[in-house]
């Protein structure tokens, strides 16, 4: 709801905690945010005012008018929370004239603590689960080997005629869990409660079932599957699953509030029955199998008879290590129509869905018989006979079942408890497919999407297309490193290459606010960050350089991106720890002991030296933690952390350059590292500035960076005014290239520059992803160096804009993001020996715009000379280029074409 004055800055896009409208919160001081929008120049607010209220209409809090023109944000300072309520809040905002505009929204707590659970944990009964059934088909036994059933668990309970006031149920698992209430699924949350470290903390959910509940017999249903928590999780043969447990639990509270005021708790315990499921088994690596013959049909709803299913057995009443859910769930969030479905056997078809992703396929069969089977695998590719490439999976399954029971009319088959990384699925057991009766779903975490590139080349459009597909790929639970192959680990070296353009792509802000959590819980306690969060027993665990650093690479970005100094607070201790563990191992500050397994710059062409990546990353860590700790007021730290990062800058120098300016190694990594993080005196830095164009350019121009570079590459070589070398590199097509990949088909970001050559054919199958989001980091400089959409340095949540296309060859490129403050767009374009740039700066920011030109004097702002034109101050001219600060609200620049490399 929104209500404003035509001259105010109107507040749109609210927030509580990163999240629209949010149904069960934790967080007793939850953060209250807000957009801004407006059509006016200069729009600022004057103040703002935030009034919280209860369910009874009552406030509980009042900020007051608060006079802050850039406020986007406020965090609660009210009465104490009560648990599971809902509370309304509004926020006002006031124009420096009086004007003022109004929106609304909500949030509602859950369980805020775990003294108040009367749940308990419960299971069916695990000697039942290790029986081993005689095998109706020879090959059953051995398919089934390890894999354990899913269960079944259910408990009616009566309602009166009237129907309740509220009813709301809280729920979690060990394992994967869908809960049903009476015959209808309860919300539309997939893979719940999603991956944590269970030692340290287990998510729970909220959902709103007032709708489901019926006068009289009501009956809950819930499938419980292995997930992360039993099932099979990354690829050490020594521990291939069963990491946190042997067999899923579930533990869910229903409270309903009844219109004659009474309050109502349905909890897991004993007076729940449990059975076996038909899902033979549900694993995330392996596949899923219904076996149709042991349906039981009803199980869900009321009037059936369970007579023969055992009660639950309680399994713990623990609840200490229950939190809420803070990231968006995972959804099913799209459905791809095959490109085309050919048959390639008497009843084996092969279904292209056109599009690399994560997700499942949903199948309508008819007339299957009893006994007989479907079976559906996935893979990513075509080997070169045009059959399904499934090599590379290694050893995860990724091959989903359905066996026929007694009905033999029409099914629909979906998994619900395995995903899978895909393009193609193979169908086997069918005499004839339609494309009608197939459909790929998309799953991943909906995090809103905020960005939009397009530009005159198709290439650079669909290299854009291609990294959105790989972040949402990867974005299911934690960020996993790739979604097919039996690994889907969080890989923290490619989170944060990654970060600034998923950053940019969408709204991850609570997303890795969930997994931040993992990446400080997994921290040893003597300060060492891991390589993979949550932590896996057996996956190296002692952080390498820029894996470990991730735990302070990520909540700076996270911070500058949205404002939250909540990232650095949560993260602070964590970051001083993995800072004081390198120095304590390594006070020569040459970063050589306690590396863990030194992945250096990871599948690069050209290897960078171990120890020049070590040096670099151990300043940059050093350097954030400075600057968090002045961010944080924390002076005492900020000063000893900024005197460390000097001397490890300084040793740097004098270890690893030579007077030329050349790094130990002279590859192109070790140089951008260097120049990025601000490791060179000035004069040095210019002379490996010029070396690592020359580099670049002696590779035809091309990158021989892995991992650790690629990210680097565009934005650094543009910063040292060779943003000609960085369109090259991007237009490039020949391998090593991003658009290498497109001329063979892919659909997002291969794992290695060479996945597939014509020459060589497939890559190692024990490192060869086509879904791998790392290489894809190059993204963020489509935004901010091709339209010129990005941040000054030095600003936060978008307060302070740097507008500064590079259009290189181009004719034309346009980009927006939806920011913490609002709205920026900006777009240009070349036509009839002008330039045209159009530039929206949202309400209470500013934006330095560097306007290309060969002749300043031929800028103009709406047709006027742009020392004329309201809102802008002009700051100066370059060469190239005419600089402007503005205000916020949209502009329309022209200017003469830009003859040659434009800065």
């Amino acid at each position: 709801m929104t209500g404003h004055s035509p001259d105010a800055p109107t507040p749109y896009g609210l927030r509580c905690e990163h999240l629209a409208e949010p149904l069960g919160i934790d967080e007793g001081s939850p953060l209250l945010s807000w957009r801004l929008a407006s059509a006016r120049r200069g729009d600022a607010p004057a103040s703002c005012r935030v009034l919280v209220r209860d369910e009874a209409g009552l406030p509980v809090w009042d900020t007051g008018e608060i006079d802050a023109p850039d406020a986007a944000a406020v965090r609660y300072a009210g009465a104490p929370l009560r648990p599971r309520a809902r509370y309304r809040w509004q926020v006002t905002v006031t124009a420096g004239d009086g004007a003022s505009a109004e929106a609304s929204s909500w949030f509602e707590t859950g369980r805020l603590g775990a003294a108040d659970w009367r749940a308990s944990w419960i299971a069916h009964d695990p000697d039942d689960l290790d029986v081993i059934d005689a095998p109706e088909e020879g090959e059953l036994a051995l398919a089934d080997h390890g894999l354990s059933p899913a269960v079944r668990l259910r408990r009616p309970f009566e309602a009166p005629a009237a129907p309740p006031v509220r009813a709301r149920l809280y729920i979690t698992a060990r394992g994967l869990y869908e809960m049903r209430l009476n015959g209808r699924r309860v919300g539309d949350h997939e893979l719940t409660p999603g991956w944590t470290d269970y030692r340290d903390r287990i998510d729970y959910q909220t959902h709103d079932v007032t709708e489901l509940v019926v006068a009289g017999e009501n009956v809950l249903a819930a499938t419980l599957a292995d997930g992360w928590w039993s099932g099979f999780v990354g690829f050490d043969p020594r521990r291939l699953g069963a990491h946190y447990g042997n067999h899923p639990q579930l533990l869910a509270e229903l409270h309903i509030d009844h219109a004659d005021g009474r309050h109502e708790v349905i909890a897991t315990d004993t007076t729940w029955r449990t059975r076996r499921s038909p899902l033979r088994y549900a694993d995330l690596l392996k596949g899923e199998c219904l076996d149709l013959r042991r349906e039981t049909p009803g199980w869900d709803r009321p009037s059936f008879a369970d007579e023969d299913w055992a009660p639950a057995r309680i399994t713990g009443t623990d609840h200490h290590l229950l939190t809420a859910s803070v990231a968006p769930p995972i959804r099913a969030v799209r459905e791809l129509a095959p490109r085309a479905v050919t048959r390639v056997g008497a009843d084996r078809h092969l279904v292209d869905f056109g599009q690399n992703f994560a997700g499942r396929v949903r199948l309508t069969v008819r007339d299957l018989a009893f006994g007989a089977r479907v079976v559906i695998r996935h893979g990513e590719v075509l080997d070169e006979d045009g059959a399904l490439y499934t090599d590379n999976l290694r050893t995860a399954d990724a091959t989903d079942v359905v066996i026929g029971g007694e009905d033999g009319g029409e099914l629909v088959f979906e998994p619900r408890f395995t995903y899978h990384g895909f393009r193609y699925a193979e169908v086997v057991g069918l005499p004839a497919l339609e494309a009608a009766d197939i459909t790929g779903v998309v799953l991943h975490n909906d995090t809103p999407w905020t960005g939009e590139f397009a530009c005159s080349d198709p290439d650079l459009e669909r290299l854009h297309a291609n990294i959105g597909w790989g972040q949402r790929s990867n974005f299911l639970s934690v960020p996993t490193d790739c979604p097919q192959r039996d690994e889907r680990l969080g890989w923290l070296a490619d989170a944060q290459v990654f970060l600034p353009t998923a950053c940019l792509n969408a709204d991850v802000a609570a997303f890795f606010e969930g997994w931040l959590r993992e990446v400080r819980g997994a921290q040893s306690p003597d300060g060492c960050f891991t390589n993979v969060a949550p932590r896996l027993a057996g996956v190296a665990d002692q952080g390498a350089p820029g894996w470990g650093d991730a735990g302070v690479l990520l909540p700076w970005h996270l911070y500058r991106t949205y404002g939250d100094e909540r990232f650095l607070e949560r993260n602070f201790d964590a970051m001083c720890a993995w800072v004081d563990f390198v120095h304590r191992h390594n006070p020569d500050l040459v970063w050589r002991d306690r590396v863990g397994p030194h992945y250096a710059d990871w599948l690069a062409p050209v290897p960078t030296p171990r120890e020049v990546v070590a040096g670099a990353y151990f300043a940059r860590s050093t350097d954030l933690t400075a600057r968090a700790a002045r961010v944080l007021g924390r002076d005492d730290a900020a000063a000893r952390y900024e005197a460390l990062a000097a001397r490890v800058r300084e040793t740097f120098t004098d270890r690893f350059v030579s007077p030329d300016g050349t790094i130990e190694g002279d590859t192109q990594t070790g140089y951008l590292l260097a120049l990025a993080f601000g490791l060179l005196p000035d004069d040095l830095a210019a002379r490996a500035a010029e070396r690592l164009a020359a580099l670049v350019e002696a590779a035809g121009p091309g990158p021989t960076t892995g991992f650790l570079g690629v990210g680097l590459l565009a934005p650094v070589l543009d910063e040292c005014g060779r943003p000609d070398l960085a369109h090259a590199l991007l237009r490039r097509t020949d391998a090593p290239s991003w658009l290498y990949p497109l001329r063979h088909g892919a659909t997002t970001v291969w794992e290695r520059w060479d996945g597939y050559t014509p020459e060589r054919g497939f890559q190692a199958p024990a490192m060869n992803s086509f879904n791998h989001y790392a290489l894809g980091s190059v993204g963020a400089w489509l935004y901010e160096g091709v339209a010129g959409l990005a941040q000054a340095p030095g600003s936060t949540g978008y307060r302070e804009l740097l507008i500064r296309p590079r259009p290189g060859g181009l004719a034309w490129a346009r980009a927006a993001y939806e920011s913490v403050r609002g709205p920026v767009r900006v777009g240009w374009r070349r036509a009839d020996g002008e330039l045209r740039l159009e530039v929206s700066v949202p309400p209470s920011a500013t934006a330095t715009v560097h306007v290309p030109t060969g002749d300043p004097e031929s800028v103009r702002e709406s047709g006027s000379p742009v020392a004329d034109a309201a809102g802008v101050t002009v700051l100066g001219t370059g060469p190239g280029t005419l600089r402007c600060r503005v205000v916020s609200g949209d502009y329309r620049f022209t200017a003469d074409d830009p003859s040659g490399p434009v800065p």
